[in-house]
């Protein structure tokens, strides 16, 4: 018998584009694969007001207990009165299945390009559609100007470029406001839109750890944060009170909002992955300024790679080269100690880093052994090693829930030391009992040579200062 069907069966995929209740007009049924940021955005700016689409679920990886929620109806719009679930991306073959689904767009950041393609192989074997949103279907636009600093991996020095590139703008006389990439881990309605003045306003907010990590510090400079869900209403709100916004990025993602200036920071400890990396090399091609972070920690040869990757994809960038030198808090000596590290968790997870600042800052103490907690860990900080085996010896602060927090807790408070060293960006005291002395490691970028970043920017600091 020739290949294909059955006389008399019809194809799955056949089915599935014969439009609701026979009138043959093909449904727009969607899946879109997320991790509770770039997925709802997609939603807000695309498909939300279009009542020809049908998004059945958001899928969610990377972020734990993301899954089993519903985005509420106020959020997702007038065509979706009951909301729509956040189902595991485990379950997409089911969901196109079950649903239609004619159409899956992958809407999250920091995946190799082969990971990626494996997603698209999956979801091709469904016979949907495969796609991937870009910037000029979803970024905003913005009244007042905005600085955008991404990077082509999770855990390349965002955080302390953005707060540089705020010193330069207050310098000049302006008034920054940060727009944060969202974390909207909890309640989705209550964070439509999030103002941050001052660490009472972040506690208020019930925030996950990492959410501490990325608000507390600029916050501490004097500047006000924006983040949340709906960034619509959030640029709305921050462009009122800013001369300047600084879109401060999530992992290796897109800015949400259109950049006058595009920042991307490279890492010359992982080369080649600004090449290989999903969206960090699309980043690194749209750049302005591509800032070479750890530039003294980088192996020459790797240092090279980096520069001549940046030549090829993107000659007319300036670039940068930089230091995130770590100062330890001042206490008594940590020569003969032993030592726990606690360290940011995306960077060492899906980052893919084994270790950060606060493993640099035990090694010039001279510590006599970082200890491998991995023993004593319990509950979700042990899964979380199971999730990612390549973690070096370190503790992930990992708190995205009560829960989580409490076993991060117990883990530090059993694990047999002499002292803490805490490479987060936040007083981890104010958020857990480690049960031993707790001592600091702090970062902040650091240009090397010309041109740093005032230089870099001076044209358009000039014309803002004007034009203010």
């Amino acid at each position: 018998m020739p290949g294909g069907l059955l006389p008399g069966l019809r194809s799955p995929y056949d089915a599935r584009h014969q439009g609701p209740e026979g009138t043959g007009v093909p449904p727009r049924r969607i899946v879109i694969l997320g991790a509770a940021g770039r997925d709802f955005h997609v939603h807000n700016t695309v498909f939300r007001d279009d009542p020809d689409v049908e998004v059945v679920a958001f899928t969610a990886a990377q972020i734990p207990g993301i899954d089993g929620r519903t985005y509420p109806p106020s959020l997702a719009g007038p065509h979706h009165p009951h909301g729509i679930p956040i189902r595991s991306e485990d379950d997409l073959e089911d969901l196109v299945a079950t649903h239609g689904v004619t159409e899956v767009v992958h809407a999250y950041s920091d995946l190799s390009h082969l990971d990626v393609m494996h997603a698209a192989s999956r979801v091709l074997a469904t016979g949907a559609d495969f796609r991937l949103i870009g910037p000029d279907a979803s970024m905003l636009q913005s009244r007042v100007p905005v600085v955008a600093v991404c990077a082509v991996r999770t855990g390349c020095g965002k955080s302390q470029t953005s707060r540089r590139v705020a010193r330069v703008l207050l310098d000049a006389g302006l008034r920054p406001v940060l727009i944060r990439h969202p974390m909207p881990y909890g309640d989705l309605e209550r964070m439509r839109v999030q103002r941050f003045a001052s660490l009472a306003d972040i506690d208020a907010s019930d925030p996950t750890i990492e959410e501490r990590e990325e608000y507390e510090t600029p916050v501490e400079m004097g500047m006000v944060v924006y983040a949340g869900v709906d960034y619509t209403q959030i640029l709305a709100a921050a462009q009122e009170e800013a001369d300047v916004i600084i879109w401060d990025g999530g992992n290796n993602d897109l800015p949400f909002i259109r950049p006058d200036v595009h920042v991307t920071v490279a890492d010359p400890l992982r080369p080649g992955h600004e090449l290989a990396y999903h969206p960090g090399e699309t980043n690194l091609r749209l750049a302005d300024i591509v800032v070479i972070n750890k530039v003294a920690d980088a192996d020459p040869q790797d240092l090279r790679t980096v520069a001549s990757n940046i030549r090829v994809l993107n000659p007319g960038a300036t670039v940068v080269r930089a230091n995130s030198p770590v100062t330890l808090e001042a206490g008594a000596s940590l020569a003969g100690k032993r030592v726990v590290v606690v360290e940011d968790g995306p960077t060492i997870t899906h980052g893919g880093m084994p270790y950060g600042a606060g493993t640099v800052a035990a090694r010039d103490a001279g510590v006599a052994e970082i200890v491998d907690p991995r023993p004593w860990a319990v509950g979700t900080i042990a899964a979380t090693y199971a999730a990612y085996p390549d973690i070096g010896p370190v503790v992930p602060a990992m708190g995205y829930g009560a829960r989580q927090v409490g076993d991060l807790a117990a883990t530090l408070q059993a694990a047999a030391c002499d002292v803490v060293i805490s490479g987060t960006p936040i007083d981890l005291t104010r958020i857990v009992d480690a049960g031993h002395p707790v001592r600091r490691a702090t970062y902040e970028l650091v240009e090397e040579g010309d041109p740093d970043l005032a230089t870099a920017l001076a044209g358009h600091l000039a014309a803002w200062t004007r034009d203010r």
